[in-house]
């Protein structure tokens, strides 16, 4: 069963990276800071529309020049290689090589989350962040073995995937998801 995705430990990371206060966030969303305080510490979640609203606040949207070099570099790879937003999973550029190995058109998925394609190795992964620190620095890494999804639309292969982090020009955070190794 898939879960969310620590919205809370996002907003935090966004928060730190650029200078902004709880209370500067918990007046744009109307809430107290205390709410915000409890989202970003994960003791409680936010409700649905302020999920969605702090999803917009910290999701990434590479458009500035800088942004528009990494995405040409994701998209031109040889390697199997996709950028996506790290506090929403929606995906922000493929390579031509990851495209071959999903079974969709690649541009009708952009700004999609990639979540419910996730596996269990990387639900398991993304779990493990938190205690990581992944959140509380900007530039992160991970390999670790996945197994596979099952799905025929974005299929997942068994095999060793590395996430990086990724500043963007407006302060958000990207990950790039690289396939190191597929297993037969």
């Amino acid at each position: 069963m898939k879960h969310d995705l620590p919205i809370g430990q996002a907003l935090r990371r966004f928060r730190r990276l650029n200078g902004i206060k709880q209370g500067d966030v918990a007046e744009r969303l109307s809430v107290s800071q205390g709410s915000v305080s409890r989202w970003e510490s994960g003791t409680q979640e936010p409700d649905a529309i302020n999920r969605d609203r702090i999803a917009e606040i910290v999701a990434a949207s590479p458009t500035g020049a800088g942004d528009a070099a990494i995405k040409r570099l994701v998209s031109t790879s040889s390697l199997p290689v996709h950028l996506i937003c790290d506090a929403t999973h929606r995906l922000l550029a493929a390579s031509l090589t990851r495209a071959g190995f999903w079974n969709i058109d690649v541009a009708l998925y952009l700004g999609s989350s990639l979540w419910p394609f996730a596996s269990d190795e990387i639900m398991a992964a993304e779990d493990g962040l938190t205690a990581a620190g992944w959140f509380e620095r900007p530039c992160q890494w991970l390999r670790f073995e996945t197994g596979g999804n099952n799905s025929d639309e974005i299929p997942v292969a068994p095999g060793i995937m590395q996430w990086e982090t990724i500043p963007l020009s407006d302060g958000r955070v990207g990950r790039l998801t690289t396939t190191i190794a597929i297993h037969a």
